[in-house]
């Protein structure tokens, strides 16, 4: 497998798909449409069965890139095409070939105009999601990072609802200007270190008083991303216009970019500056926490509700990665695989009775299980997912998440655990409204339930969210090894500097 380029040919297999697609004849619409769909399909799955290759090839002893793939690009610069993953990484590219054919099925009959280049614009989307978390020198991985813009910015602006484009702007605009400042920090380090190699980088020292800057630059850059609060406004706007599946794509993968930046660069690269600012990161995250469980409580329309509820899960993730402990740092990132699959399943739960009634407003639904008995459940196992539950993938993270926090701070994690309480009350108020309850509305009494192909899209996140939670054991076994090299290296430069500091005094 060494000299076998798989992270290449998943990476940009999908854009061979979107090539294919793309030379297919418009003479006849409603086939270019059907062969645009079966392209994007088989494009899509082969990509994913593809992927597992990095799942089952992967040495879980070891805490090193593996699959690297590197060949020389901008040599005068010294910037090369460096591939490769690690315990962190390799199951963000799994989750972003998953869900990439899921969202190509959700979109099979709800997506009726320029599909050719609908799903173009997907298959180019997972090139540059899966690219984001392979790459391993700096410039590579902004071009990827900024790439995911520009597909995303047309799927909610093209296909979209009404307020598409204001929705589309807002996300590119709020994005870009935190990512300008991320540029200039690598630039920065750049001229600091003589490279843009991330493994050479993670074992190179930055001076302490640039740290400082660097990590504002990147926080402003990954912040967007998760999003935090208070720049987290760009999200619900971004989630209510976007079609079903870019909400899927949106929460499943695109939200964790944001806290993937901080493992991968802030945290190891930049412990002094990382360790300063927790404080920071604590207070945010609690308040995003709270505060967006509590808007959530009183939202009418259901994308909302769920795009607040991402908001408030992904404090959890935050919190975890700055305990820069094992367990806290470890539920970070199971936390941040179960909310991509949770989530992403919730919003095409949405869309599963948007297709139909072409509303999303909570009141105007009730009753639905005398209707739609298979829906009911699908809903409620990833309703109590997104709960916590113990048995679904969601009470792993959480319960790492606390574990971790507990050994640093009780306050914090007593405040954190108030969000567990919060999500239970506004998911199951949701559950509440939209499924129980009698069935009066005359216009609900003739609606059918799930089809074939919803049910099709919906089993491989049902499996997942409960084999997750019964049997963690073959996701923290590839996490746990990374993860503990990523604290000893941090403990490691702590340990350092303060040894400096009582020499100095």
């Amino acid at each position: 497998m060494s000299d076998f380029p798989v992270l290449s040919l998943v990476t940009f297999l999908p854009l061979v798909g979107a090539i294919a697609i793309l030379i297919i004849p418009n003479r006849d619409e409603a086939l270019a449409a059907r062969n645009a769909r079966w392209t994007a399909l088989w494009t899509s799955l082969f990509t994913f069965f593809l992927s597992l290759v990095l799942y089952t090839g992967f040495d879980r002893k070891s805490a090193a890139f593996q699959f690297v793939e590197k060949s020389t690009w901008i040599e005068s610069f010294g910037i090369n095409y460096h591939m490769g993953v690690d315990g962190i990484s390799v199951l963000f590219v799994l989750l972003s070939t998953l869900l990439t054919p899921i969202c190509v099925l959700a979109s099979w009959d709800a997506i009726k105009t320029r599909v050719k280049e609908y799903m173009i614009a997907f298959l180019v989307l997972e090139t540059l999601m899966v690219g984001m978390f392979c790459a391993l020198d700096f410039v590579l991985f902004y071009i990827f990072f900024e790439g995911v813009l520009i597909p995303m910015f047309l799927i909610i602006g093209v296909w979209g609802g009404q307020r598409r484009v204001y929705a589309a702007f807002k996300f590119f605009l709020y994005t870009l200007t935190g990512s300008v400042l991320m540029l200039l920090a690598i630039l920065a380090i750049y001229l600091q270190a003589g490279t843009t190699d991330v493994p050479t980088l993670l074992k190179y020292t930055l001076p302490a008083n640039i740290q400082t800057w660097l990590w504002l630059a990147f926080f402003a850059s990954f912040a967007v991303k998760v999003p935090m609060w208070p720049v987290h406004t760009w999200l619900p706007d971004a989630h209510v216009e976007a079609p079903t599946a870019g909400s899927v794509i949106l929460a499943g993968v695109l939200l964790k970019m944001g806290a993937y930046g901080f493992l991968r660069f802030s945290v190891p690269m930049l412990p002094i500056a990382s360790d300063f600012f927790t404080p920071l990161v604590f207070g945010l995250s609690i308040v995003a926490v709270i505060y967006t469980s509590l808007v959530a409580l009183v939202q009418l329309d259901m994308k909302k509700l769920i795009a607040y509820s991402s908001v408030a899960h992904m404090g959890f993730v935050t919190l975890g990665i700055f305990t820069f402990n094992q367990q806290g740092v470890t539920g970070a990132i199971y936390q941040m695989l179960s909310h991509g699959i949770v989530s992403a399943a919730l919003f095409l739960c949405v869309g599963v009775i948007y297709d139909r009634m072409h509303t999303r407003e909570i009141d105007r639904y009730g009753g639905l299980v005398e209707r739609m008995p298979k829906y009911a459940f699908f809903f409620m196992v990833f309703m109590l997912a997104s709960v916590g539950l113990p048995g679904t993938s969601g009470f792993v993270g959480e319960i790492l998440v606390l574990v971790g926090l507990f050994q640093v701070s009780t306050w914090v994690a007593t405040l954190a655990a108030t969000g567990v309480i919060l999500g239970a009350a506004y998911m199951l108020w949701l559950y509440r409204r939209v499924v129980f309850g009698k069935l009066t509305k005359d216009e609900l009494k003739s609606i059918l339930d799930m089809n074939g192909r919803e049910i099709a899209v919906f089993m491989p996140l049902l499996i997942l969210t409960i084999y997750m939670g019964v049997y963690p054991a073959p996701f923290l076994e590839i996490i746990e090894v990374s993860v503990a090299n990523l604290v000893d290296q941090h403990k490691t430069a702590m340990t350092a500097i303060e040894a400096l500091s009582v020499a100095g005094q």
